[in-house]
């Protein structure tokens, strides 16, 4: 049959909550919780990359794809900042992961590889792009000519 929270997590967390709340420390699902944090710093991560991934995407098509732009590019480029703003806001401790250069380049690379795909551009000429840094990319008036 499993635990409640393998059945329903949801509802495993507001017991778990509740526990915490009222000082149950013997009946805590340690194991469970402990998971469920280091999990939530992994999301916050993922979350950051992919937000950074569509915004270098869409900065590419931008500078690359000058006959094609239109208000929605633009507007969905303005939405990731935002979003990106936003999340460094609610958790200043990720502004360390765009120092780490692994994680830049990987951004990079899914963001290349994404445009590639997606707007049928050579691979080459995207790298050319590499240049921007990820404050360029972040600056609200940054649109690549």
């Amino acid at each position: 049959m499993g635990t409640l929270y393998d059945q329903d997590i949801a509802a495993w967390a507001q017991e778990q909550a509740a526990l915490l709340r009222d000082r149950q420390w013997d009946l805590l699902d340690v194991e469970h919780i402990a998971e469920e944090i280091a999990e939530l710093n992994l999301r916050e991560r993922h979350e950051l990359a992919h937000r950074y991934i569509i915004l270098i995407s869409h900065l590419l098509r931008w500078r690359y794809q000058p006959d094609r732009r239109c208000s929605s590019w633009r507007n969905t480029t303005r939405h990731q900042r935002s979003r990106i703003e936003r999340l460094l806001a609610r958790a200043p401790s990720l502004k360390h992961v765009m120092d780490d250069a692994a994680w830049r380049a990987d951004a990079w690379e899914d963001a290349v590889d994404k445009t590639v795909h997606e707007a049928n551009l050579d691979d080459a000429i995207l790298q050319a792009a590499k240049a921007w840094t990820f404050e360029q990319i972040r600056t609200p008036e940054f649109f690549p000519e």
